[in-house]
């Protein structure tokens, strides 16, 4: 099983799975069963329905029950299985839904098949497993703004986060190279953001040529949501600001500090400007996040607040002009001004900021969030400052960095982030107190697409070393070595494989999977950077 369950004890027998077992739940509870043996599983009769039936046409019926116990944590549950008997607790929907993932990680890998020829029994060994996640948040970050994923994608990619028992999807909806959130007070946001002349490489001084585009209507998002929400996944978004902006600012010059631009109709290669700071372009963002919550209903919102370049404000006279109004002693500090009118919008509407770790620049909004990616600092400066933290430092948890050294693997963006280190990663960081730990709310792996321009390139990247830090963030390392890692997961790709995931292997790329073809075949790559 990945994750290994807090505790786990086999015993002798097994219990049979299949169309004479007799379910006892209530409807909700059915549902999320159905859900999830969908299409592979046997078909339950509901106790005391009609047709009900008993084991071998008497006696005693084989019986499953669902049921919530609020003794539990929400996400905590217990499964018992015995010969007779497989009962499931939760302390919510949640945590009878991972049991149910547990439940499937006992059976072979094809119950991960969409269908079957004829009608499965499977034995499910008799056991008794109590759990419960260390962490609340245990996210992993698609970024959908430089390359667009389809809808169809994302549904995958919920369905496979769910497996591994994680509960947040960041996705990362705008930035310089795409807007993919559809606008409806501000239709040019998609109409000329969401769509780029070409993509350029960051050490090429021309684009490929190549134009891309797409993106996601609000009906689309709410989908996306409802169907992550049937999994127990909360999608958070991320509305970038003040930087990473250029979409927005093709679209809308005047929110940047070139307001006389012509229009365009695409994004073009070279954008590196950043917000202005007045009431209007704070009125258009809050705009914008008016919708945003209207389609989301995570109580925390993303605002990025990374990489911001001060310069665009150091040559504004309106700029300095503002600074010197409010009293500000520099950019750093116009910045947090920026993110604190953001914080204090949202906080009135009962949501919770999270910005990267450079929102902190300048002196850190009351009621954000941080996310730290530039190693862990920012994060334990905010524990420490009583804010509450996601940690998600580039080394484990960028997962668009290299699995290898080899020179097979696909190009990469640069970096080293091999299976082990990803593993091996605890989210809470040594030296904190109990008070400042329990600020930390867990961790995230992020995807950035810059080099993942479809699904399949996505999958690689991400699988096996989310199934890793699908451990790293639901229980207490201390007591499982790699090694036996290696062999659960050796037995976890054989269910990968019957959902057609595209991994990496253990042993390296295949063939199709390795550098030098196709798109990733480009002459200047870069050396790797740790």
């Amino acid at each position: 099983m990945i994750p290994w369950p807090m505790s786990y004890a086999e015993h002798e027998g097994s219990f049979v799975l299949d169309d004479e077992v007799v379910l006892d739940a209530p409807p909700e509870l059915r549902d999320i069963l159905a859900r999830e043996f969908q299409g592979s599983g046997p078909r339950w009769t509901a106790a005391g329905g009609a047709g009900y039936r008993t084991a071998g046409g008497g006696g005693v019926p084989r019986r499953m029950i669902l049921e919530i116990d609020t003794s539990l944590p929400a996400e905590g549950y217990h499964l018992d299985v015995t010969p007779d008997l497989v009962r499931v607790r939760g302390g919510a929907p949640a945590g009878v839904f991972y049991a149910i993932q547990t439940l499937k990680q006992l059976l072979p890998p094809e119950v991960y098949r969409a269908a079957h020829a004829s009608r499965p029994a499977w034995s499910v060994p008799c056991c008794r497993i109590e759990d419960r996640p260390a962490h609340s948040w245990r996210g992993c970050l698609l970024d959908v703004a430089r390359y667009f994923m389809p809808k169809d994608f994302l549904f995958r990619l919920i369905d496979l986060l769910a497996l591994h028992k994680l509960n947040v999807l960041q996705l990362h909806l705008t930035d310089d190279d795409g807007w993919r959130i559809e606008s409806k007070r501000y239709p040019r946001l998609t109409q000329a953001g969401a769509w780029r002349e070409e993509t350029r490489w960051w050490w090429e001084e021309r684009g490929d040529g190549t134009p891309h585009g797409g993106f996601y209507t609000q009906a689309d998002l709410a989908e996306i949501v409802a169907y992550a929400g049937q999994r127990f996944i909360t999608v958070v978004p991320e509305i970038e600001m003040p930087a990473h902006t250029g979409a927005a600012i093709t679209a809308y010059p005047e929110l940047g500090h070139h307001p006389d631009a012509p229009p365009r109709s695409s994004i073009p290669p070279d954008h590196d400007d950043v917000l202005n700071v007045e009431d209007g372009t704070l009125e258009f963002f809050q705009n914008v996040l008016e919708e945003v919550l209207e389609i989301f209903p995570s109580t925390f919102i993303h605002i990025g607040g990374d990489e911001c370049p001060k310069e665009p404000w150091r040559n504004s006279p309106r700029a300095q002009l503002r600074m010197r109004e409010l009293g500000l002693a520099d950019e750093d500090e116009l910045q947090s001004w920026f993110i604190t009118q953001m914080d204090s919008w949202l906080s009135a509407r009962g949501r919770r900021l999270v910005g990267w770790d450079e929102i902190g620049e300048g002196g850190l909004a009351p009621g954000a969030t941080v996310m730290s990616w530039r190693g862990e600092e920012g994060g334990i400066t905010a524990a420490r400052a009583g804010h509450d933290v996601v940690m998600a430092p580039t080394s484990p948890t960028y997962l668009d960095y290299y699995q290898s050294e080899s020179p097979e693997e696909p190009l990469a963006i640069g970096g080293h982030v091999p299976l082990e280190a990803v593993y091996a990663y605890e989210p809470v960081p040594a030296g904190l107190s109990d008070i400042e730990a329990s600020h930390v709310l867990g961790a995230q792996v992020q995807l950035w697409t810059g080099f993942l321009p479809a699904g399949p390139q996505v999958e690689y990247m991400a699988f096996p070393r989310a199934c890793a830090f699908a451990e790293a963030v639901w229980r207490s390392r201390r007591d499982r070595p790699y090694e036996e890692f290696l062999e659960r997961l050796d037995d976890h790709l054989h269910r990968l494989d019957a959902l057609g995931v595209n991994y990496r292997p253990l042993s390296g790329p295949l063939p199709w999977q390795q550098g030098g073809t196709g798109r990733f075949n480009r002459p200047n790559q870069p050396q790797m950077v740790d």
